[in-house]
């Protein structure tokens, strides 16, 4: 495997390839002198600042000891520029897969160009921000590739398969898991996003809930040192994966790693009525006693009228009216009385012009805000406060709303990206610094369920968070910081000081890595799922030309600590996962994946499934030979 990057994310990337998938790496980046840190932007205030001082040098301290930094194993190759030569030299020409993670689209592109036509059979995996142009550069690739190869749609298809993703999408889904239910391990597959969630062994007379699957058994105790780690060596008592119904019958005790949905069963947001805001919100409450005053004094003209002249309160009402526009004959020839109503009627209409004038402004501007933005609703509460509606923002709100999950979103720059995207899902937006007094209180923070803190400036994310916890320190919060070893020695401060909060502290790099990792392995897999110190991956297969699925049923196809199929996809292929991501979408079809499949349904050659397995059970499907770390 050949990672070429500029940033965090090679780094990350490569460990992830070495530690779960047991692959070898050649790492290329830029040389020393050229590689920039990324400035911590941003404004912080003094308690903020001290606590970011001493993170900071907590951080420092653990130079060389984070996921940043390569492992002995891997070969680092330094590069200006990924060329024809350097992909020589790192041995693109026989590599099994090119991961290319620049920062820059136009370098990521170019370098991919350059490595199809070394190698057509070579697996790419691009890091691009534009994903309407990553579409057609996939198409462009895959196309290439299968004319090289000179087969079309054959075997080739998956080997010479381009992937193109964005740290963006990979990283949103497990932002927003986190946010719902405190954990990052979590896989997306057609639209749903599964997590795995430990439980403890079940007290005498309660039954577990096995949620949609037990994935595995966690080690038998916890005072084997190799087994409370969970290592291979820690023989029957350490973790067992994807065990069969004895098995976990037996195991009495021990606890469980079950598959479960994400889903939100909280308050949601009021449906509103179309976009069209209440009358009573159109006018100020100055302008509305105006107008009731200019009424009753019209009232009070058509009364006096009605009683001077004698007239039926109708006629009185309509002279008035005359009276009050301006469009009456004089009364000449009238008595005094009537000529002083006239007067005065004259004088409310005089009054009555400016105030119709200011509430047709007022009603305009009333819609314009309403069209454009809407305010949190009254009474608001168990909603997920999202700061930031940058690329890594619009992304996670995006999937708040996918499953139902009521958002307010803050954000101080009108034109941001993802205003346009808020707009459109019709979530609430409170325009302001983060920074300022109030701002989170509008917001309606005292009341929310969690605080994702997603802005591009660690210090924002930062202050903002300590502030939240200083309203409500029971407050569950997410927030984005830039470096990993610097989220991991903020997450360490703020567990100390607030035990009993759950607080995240993730990088962008440390969530978007599993599934780049994944996209190497081949399109087929969607994730991985770390048990104690083991992995369960996560993969898409079609059951034709696999003789150990095709043509037997469910219960004969699964085998005890290799693999487990779990889902039918009835979806078309044309409907995969990451088409629902597409730009202009306001929601997510639903889910293909039949989950209560009977043990005795039987996997046609047509059939598409979704399956957990280890790496050895899945290397054994796919007929792949791995190295393996001695060892492991």
């Amino acid at each position: 495997m050949i990672v070429c990057g500029d940033d965090g994310l090679a780094h990350r990337l490569a460990a992830e390839l070495r530690g779960v998938y047991a692959e070898q790496v050649t790492l290329v980046v830029p040389p020393s002198g050229r590689r920039v840190r990324r400035p911590v932007a941003g404004r912080a205030r003094a308690a903020s600042a001290a606590l970011l001082d001493r993170v900071v040098s907590a951080a420092a301290g653990r130079a060389g000891t984070g996921g940043a930094e390569p492992a002995p194993n891997d070969q680092v190759v330094e590069a200006t520029e990924v060329t024809e030569a350097v992909l020589t030299e790192v041995g693109a020409d026989r590599a099994a897969a090119l991961a290319l993670v620049y920062d820059d689209d136009e370098t990521n592109i170019r370098a991919a160009l350059t490595a199809r036509r070394l190698n057509p059979r070579l697996r790419l995996v691009l890091r691009l921000y534009n994903r309407r142009l990553g579409q057609h550069i996939e198409e462009l690739l895959d196309q290439t590739a299968a004319v090289a190869s000179g087969d079309g749609q054959g075997g080739a298809g998956l080997d010479a398969s381009t992937t193109v993703l964005s740290d963006a999408d990979t990283a949103a889904p497990a932002l927003a898991a986190t946010a719902l239910v405190g954990t990052s391990k979590v896989v997306q597959t057609e639209g749903l996003v599964l997590r795995a969630v430990e439980r403890q062994p079940p007290r005498p007379g309660e039954v577990a809930d096995p949620g949609l699957c037990t994935l595995a058994l966690l080690s038998a105790t916890s005072n084997d040192p190799a087994g409370a780690d969970g290592s291979e060596g820690s023989g029957e008592h350490g973790p067992q994966l994807l065990p069969d119904e004895a098995a976990v019958a037996a195991a009495t005790g021990r606890g469980t790693v079950v598959l479960e949905q994400v889903s939100y069963s909280g308050p949601s947001l009021p449906a509103g009525r179309g976009g069209v805001p209440p009358f009573a919100s159109l006018f100020s409450r100055r302008l509305r006693w105006s107008l009731a005053g200019l009424v009753a004094c019209v009232l009070a003209l058509a009364v006096g009228l009605m009683i001077v002249a004698d007239e039926h309160p109708l006629y009185a009402t309509y002279v008035t009216l005359l009276d009050l526009f301006g469009i009456n004959d004089p009364a000449f020839h009238a008595s005094t009385a009537r000529q002083v109503l006239q007067l005065l009627s004259g004088l409310v209409g005089l009054l009555l012009l400016p105030v119709l004038l200011a509430a047709v402004l007022e009603a305009l501007g009333t819609f314009r805000s309403a069209s454009a933005l809407r305010k949190p609703p009254r009474g608001l509460g168990g909603h997920v406060v999202l700061l930031g509606l940058g690329k890594i923002g619009t992304r996670v709100l995006t999937r708040l709303r996918e499953l139902h999950i009521p958002v307010v979103c803050v954000e101080s720059d009108p034109d941001a990206r993802g205003m346009a995207t808020a707009r459109r899902l019709r979530v609430p937006v409170v325009l302001g610094d983060v920074t300022q007094e109030g701002v989170l209180e509008a917001a309606k923070i005292h009341r929310a369920h969690a605080l994702l803190a997603l802005t591009s400036a660690d210090t924002t994310n930062l202050e903002a968070s300590l502030y939240a916890r200083s309203v409500r320190p029971d407050l569950r919060v997410v927030l984005r910081l830039y470096d990993d070893d610097f989220a991991t020695a903020v997450y360490r401060t703020l567990r100390a000081a607030h035990p009993f909060a759950l607080t995240r502290s993730r990088s962008v790099s440390h969530l978007a890595a599993p599934a780049f990792a994944g996209a190497m392995m081949g399109r087929q897999i969607l994730g991985a799922i770390p048990v104690e110190r083991r992995v369960l991956l996560f993969a898409e297969l079609d059951v034709a030309g696999h003789p150990q699925l095709e043509g037997r049923t469910v219960g004969e196809a699964f085998r005890a600590g290799a693999w487990r199929v779990l889902a039918l996809n009835t979806s078309p292929p044309g409907g995969r996962r990451g088409e629902a991501e597409l730009p202009g979408e306001e929601r997510v079809p639903a889910s293909g994946l039949v989950w209560d499949l009977p043990p005795t349904y039987v996997l046609g050659p047509g059939d598409r499934v979704v399956l957990a397995a280890t790496r050895r059970g899945l290397a054994e499907l796919l007929g792949r030979r791995r190295r393996e770390r001695s060892g492991a």
